[in-house]
């Protein structure tokens, strides 16, 4: 099947975005006729007749890329955190070091314009001078881990600490491919018209920010030469996207003096104390070919390149934070990849950024105003709904043996949910936070964030921790933890609303739940077992059926069109497109366990499985602006909004019955090829 929907797109993510208005606030209708397009058949084109009036009347505004149902919710909590940071930043009884004070102490300094605009780059030339000092290889490794506990950012690779995906009770130092700085790497290495564009925008604003420092535009051109040339050369030895979905080909687990052979311009032994990890004897690589290529990169790349590039690493680091001709520069920047038309305003940046920075102090201002205990009680009830429909279906699964049956129930009782926020508040403790240094303020944050981090090899896996502030309207799966969370922010229409109907709810929370649930069961989460460990829990043949059926769900997305002649890519938005056709046959189970899903009674014109399925699609409603579809068909691995909306329905017999969708519609697919997998 191919199909194009040129003109509609959604927000792209199992969610992006915050906070809607109470229940008292919210639309007399949950579905509304008004928002649908119903002269367009639904089996021709679910997503214009589910959303086609409500595309039409909502145009991207100036200062988004894209607009829809989670960016509603986004202004809107854009709008509740700053009422909670403004309110914070005025207090003037909040006593030291309480949560008012450093959350207020904070977004002030952000946004003291004055005294930034007056600062310039001063705070970050003792960087760029100490980058000068550099004199030989190993002074440029030390330069990069000063950077990195220092707060300063990173380069040249990645380095942090999380579980050992084979031993999940354990945490374990991880290094990684890295190092450049567009957001994939072939638009350093392809010359379609589009990565022409970004390439020149990128050079354009290299230049300017050398340029801002003081040099020459001449030199300022020949040093945004020099760090194109060395991240291209990066992005040659890295992997893809699609190639680090692979978890074995990702799991290079090493002795240091293993990796050290590997690396011998790197010395691991000598380097990991100056990035503060003492006591460790093992890393986890995931690319052992980079490291083998950036190993000989050290010595053939001249040491000044390498120099340059740090000086990039600290000014593209620090740019949305310095005075206004900075901002500028990166926004022309945002604004050639993505098409945004004007900044976002710099109340907003500063809110998102103290939620970002300290949110877990935020988010207890957050929790304590919004957030209602009940939607929680309602929410778990809901969760344990969906566990039984996920059971129901694994056990009627046709394709699957009793034995990989019994695993996968295993590891679906085994799952955590976590629902509205975490239950041990981040305390920050020793991260200074003062009302007058707003940089400080972020390097103190950065490094206080790095230490915290390097500080939980030896601990036992913290699994209290949550991994969203409360404010976010977001959902997620981790397969090391085998847990589903559900912070605060998405307890919220369209999602869920205590007054709705169960359709409502069940298409839009409950195929959330269902989706979470799902990605435990993905084509990345099935080869962790129910403990969290990458480990084969599968027979040879049940393995084979699920490949088969996850390459027809890849085919089937490949052939949806995006812009001009980009598509999909299958095999890239594969665990999120297995994750909503899982989460939405959950949920549709879970429905028709419900006395709303037992019955015939129409609401507003539609019958029950009606609004099941339109709530589905009203979620995923929404405008793009062509610069960012054509960027996020690259990075993103979730499909765009028209394409989740009905990439799993056509997949489900209940969606044919409920609009009578028949042979000779558009979206019409034999009852033979559709795909039925979890």
């Amino acid at each position: 099947m191919k199909i194009q929907l040129k003109s509609y797109f959604a927000a792209a993510g199992i969610l992006a975005g915050s906070f809607v208005a109470s229940a008292q606030n919210a639309p007399k209708k949950y579905i509304d006729p008004a928002n649908m397009d119903l002269s367009v058949k639904p089996g021709d084109d679910f997503y214009q007749y589910a959303s086609g009036t409500w595309i039409k009347n909502n145009p991207v505004p100036a200062k988004e890329t894209r607009w829809g149902s989670f960016n509603e919710l986004r202004e809107f909590n854009a709008q509740a955190v700053r009422g909670l940071v403004e309110a914070a930043a005025a207090d003037k009884n909040a006593h030291a070091g309480s949560v008012t004070k450093r959350v207020g102490d904070f977004y002030a300094a952000a946004m003291d314009s004055v005294t930034i605009e007056k600062l310039g780059y001063t705070p970050i030339k003792a960087d760029l001078e100490k980058i000068k000092q550099v004199k030989d290889v190993q002074g440029l490794l030390d330069q990069i881990a000063y950077m990195r506990t220092s707060g300063v950012g990173g380069g040249m690779f990645g380095f942090g600490v999380g579980q050992d995906r084979k031993n999940v009770t354990k945490y374990l130092v991880n290094v990684s491919q890295g190092g450049t700085t567009l957001s994939d790497r072939d638009y350093y290495l392809k010359d379609d018209p589009q990565s022409q564009k970004i390439r020149a925008a990128y050079h354009t604003y290299m230049v300017k920010l050398f340029s801002l420092v003081g040099n020459t535009e001449a030199v300022a051109t020949q040093k945004a030469e020099t760090v194109f040339k060395l991240e291209k050369a990066l992005a040659e030895i890295q992997m893809s996207r699609i190639e680090m979905r692979d978890q074995y080909k990702t799991y290079n687990k090493l002795t240091v003096a293993e990796f050290n052979k590997i690396t011998p311009n790197i010395n691991w032994t000598t380097l990991m104390p100056k990035l503060k990890v003492n006591g460790q004897d093992t890393v986890l690589v995931n690319s052992l070919s980079f490291f083998k290529n950036l190993n000989g990169m050290l010595t053939s790349v001249p040491l000044a390149d390498w120099k340059t590039y740090l000086e990039w690493n600290v000014l593209k680091g620090a740019a949305n934070n310095l005075s206004s001709p900075f901002v500028k520069a990166s926004f022309a920047f945002t604004q050639a990849q993505t098409g945004q038309k004007v900044q976002t305003p710099r109340w907003q940046r500063m809110s998102a950024l103290t939620d970002g920075t300290i949110g877990e102090l935020l988010g207890q201002l957050y929790v304590a105003k919004y957030f209602k205990p009940d939607a929680k009680v309602r929410m778990d009830q809901m969760i344990v709904n969906l566990r039984k429909a996920f059971e129901i279906r694994i056990n009627n699964l046709d394709w699957m043996s009793d034995a990989t049956k019994k695993k996968a129930l295993e590891k679906l009782h085994a799952f955590t949910p976590k629902v509205g926020y975490t239950t041990k508040w981040q305390t920050y403790d020793g991260l200074v936070i003062n009302r007058g240094t707003y940089f400080q303020n972020l390097r103190n944050a950065g490094a206080w964030g790095y230490n915290e981090m390097v500080n939980r090899l030896g601990k036992p896996v913290d699994r209290t921790r949550f991994g969203m502030t409360p404010p976010t309207v977001n959902a997620s799966y981790s397969p090391t933890m085998n847990e589903i969370v559900f912070p605060a922010g998405i307890l919220q229409f369209p999602f869920f609303d205590p007054n709705a109907d169960d359709a409502v709810n069940y298409g839009g929370i409950g195929a959330v739940i269902g989706h979470e649930m799902s990605h435990g069961f993905d084509d990345t989460g099935s080869q962790y077992d129910g403990s969290g460990n990458l480990k084969n829990w599968w027979t040879d043949e049940d393995r084979a059926k699920f490949n088969a059926k996850t390459k027809a769900l890849g085919d089937q997305f490949s052939a949806y069109t995006v812009v001009d002649t980009i598509h999909v890519l299958g095999k890239l938005t594969m665990g999120e497109n297995i994750g909503d056709l899982g989460g939405l046959n959950a949920a549709y189970t879970a429905f028709k366990m419900t006395k709303q899903g037992q019955s015939n009674e129409k609401i507003d014109g539609f019958t029950p499985d009606q609004r099941f399925f339109l709530s589905w699609a009203q979620v995923w409603r929404g405008n793009i602006l062509p610069e960012a579809a054509a960027q996020l068909i690259k990075t993103d691995p979730h499909s765009p909004g028209p394409y989740r909306t009905i990439g799993a329905p056509v997949n489900m017999d209940a969606w044919y019955d409920a609009f009578g969708v028949k042979p000779g519609d558009k979206l019409y697919k034999k009852p033979e090829d559709r795909i039925r997998l979890w």
